[in-house]
């Protein structure tokens, strides 16, 4: 079934006609359709199909960076290809941290790899934009699928009972959205169906309020979403709601200030013993081939960002920039299935170090290129400084190419159950009330296993423990920084890693960028909007 949605999803984005523009925090940061638009007006939903086109704009928004692919960006102030969702979020999650760091100098990219950025940031006014945008555009099609809107339409029974799933699962791209806002910026606009199309300034909320209203939201999906592992592969379901209000609850300490782990613990319980979906077990490396989709990875997989080669026109966004930013040096991409190498990304010393032969056949996950390339990162700008990484490949478990070496077939795992075990295990560790210390290690282990690392016991079972695992777990799928900052650990002196804070073997941070600043062209815009403590 992934083909056909994909097909959907991008083969059909140019009938949208989208020339949306962030310009003003105001009218859902004014990223509502102009007026000579043909997308979300009545004429446009005269046709059955539109409902389903406007719900994959949504879900392509997650990879590319425009109706177009990567060209005619949706958003303004950054390019298509540095606008793509899930590169901007590779680029807040991983840069900042002892898992990554890039060689490129473009604008201000490098002050993101030494956590020195400042307001004037336009990668992080470009997160900000796009998650705004796909807020906005949820917004629209809310607006646009009221059972008022829908019956002054007549629209049939079956289709109408079809948009109510469809709704279901734009209200949790929103909350998706809203999420990273909350996680990255902290206190940020609000905006719903409910508030008006025009001009207004809308209203700042705490982390708190933002917190309280995606909690509200999530639950309440459960009664609409549809039910596990009965959507189409690519589109969400009720687990997927559960593991974001999941996530949310294990980091309320830091939104929040109130200890949330035990309704973490449940909600984590609940997915690894009654949602439908498997831990794979397959070689850890088949989780991030061209065909895993269909390879056995895909039981695992809760929410999927899905590619194609020929059906997702990303040049340099989505997967093409994970897989083509990694590669350089004496690499030969071919064995990666791609065309080239962009010469980009690496890890950084501290974080191979959780590994303690990166060339050994020990840890499968400890796939690190070292040929040519020093662990020492004398210089950020050097591909060759740093060991590269093979996690991701655009070939299939059986080594063949995937169907095209300019863009990979690669989809990325956003949620996955894996991850499930790694928090019911540290939500037990932190006290939740309902965890089982036992059931914990036997996660733990189930994932080792599978990863060819040497078991553990209780006593192993440390949060300390527990955040190195979720590094070698998890490392590069956009989950390190959020990690850091809950284990107290992003900023501050108490973990350094080379080029932390501007110089070569790393110095401390100062504790306020746990917090992105709110960027300053959207302050320009929205004046009522209040910029973090430190910016």
């Amino acid at each position: 079934m992934k083909i056909s949605f994909k097909y959907i999803s991008y083969f059909f984005l140019f009938i949208l006609g989208l020339s949306m523009t962030l310009t003003s925090c105001t009218d859902d940061l004014n990223v509502t359709p102009g007026d000579d638009d043909e997308f979300l007006s009545e004429s446009f939903f005269k046709d059955p199909t539109s409902y389903k086109q406007v719900l994959a704009k949504l879900y392509a928004g997650l990879y590319v960076g425009g109706n177009d692919g990567d060209g005619q960006a949706d958003i303004a102030g950054i390019g298509g290809d540095f606008s793509s969702y899930l590169r901007l979020l590779f680029v807040t999650q991983e840069l900042p941290t002892d898992e990554a760091v890039i060689a490129w100098a473009d604008g201000t990219l490098p002050t993101i790899n030494t956590q020195t950025w400042s307001p004037a940031n336009e990668f992080l006014a470009g997160t900000f934009s796009r998650a705004f945008y796909e807020i906005s555009v949820a917004n629209e099609f809310l607006r646009q699928t009221t059972d008022e809107k829908l019956n002054e339409r007549g629209v049939d029974t079956n289709l109408k009972a079809e948009i109510a799933t469809f709704r279901a699962e734009a209200r949790f791209l929103r909350a998706f959205s809203y999420y990273n806002l909350m996680d990255l910026f902290g206190n940020v606009p609000i905006t719903t169906e409910n508030d008006p199309v025009g001009f207004f300034y809308p209203e700042q909320k705490t982390r708190a309020e933002v917190f309280a209203f995606l909690e509200a939201e999530l639950k309440d999906l459960d009664g609409s979403l549809a039910a596990p592992k009965t959507n189409e592969y690519g589109r969400i379901d009720k687990t997927a709601a559960k593991f974001l209000l999941a996530q949310m609850y294990l980091n309320s300490k830091v939104y929040t200030g109130t200890d949330r782990n035990n309704d973490a613990a449940v909600l984590c319980n609940e997915i690894i013993t009654s949602s439908g979906y498997a831990f794979a077990d397959v070689p850890y490396n088949y989780l991030f081939c061209a065909d895993n989709d269909k390879n056995g990875a895909q039981s695992e997989f809760i929410f999927p960002i899905i590619g194609d080669g020929n059906a997702i026109r990303a040049i340099g966004g989505g997967m093409s920039f994970i897989i083509h930013a990694s590669i350089g040096g004496t690499m030969d991409a071919s064995t990666r299935g791609m065309d080239g190498g962009w010469f980009g990304t690496r890890a950084r010393k501290e974080f191979v170090a959780l590994f303690p032969d990166a060339t050994a056949t020990g840890d499968k996950r400890g796939t690190f290129y070292t040929d040519g390339q020093s662990l020492d990162i004398n210089n950020i700008g050097t591909f060759t400084d740093g060991y590269a990484v093979t996690k991701y490949n655009n070939t299939k478990s059986d080594g063949s190419p995937g169907q095209r070496t300019d863009m990979p077939d690669t989809d990325f795992p956003m949620f996955r159950l894996s991850d499930a075990y790694l928090m019911y295990a540290e939500a037990t560790v932190r006290g939740a009330s309902s965890g089982n210390i036992t059931t914990a290690v036997g996660y733990i282990n189930k994932i080792r296993t599978r990863a060819n690392a040497t078991q553990i016991s209780a006593t192993d079972l440390t949060l300390d423990f527990i955040l190195n695992e979720r590094g070698r777990e998890l490392f590069w799928e956009c989950h390190r920084r959020t990690d850091l900052i809950r284990f107290g650990k992003f900023t501050g002196g108490s973990k350094i890693w080379q080029w932390k804070g501007g110089s070569m073997n790393g110095t401390a941070t100062e504790s306020y960028r746990d917090l992105m600043p709110i960027p300053s062209r959207i302050i320009q815009a929205n004046p009522t909007l209040k910029q973090n403590p430190g910016y």
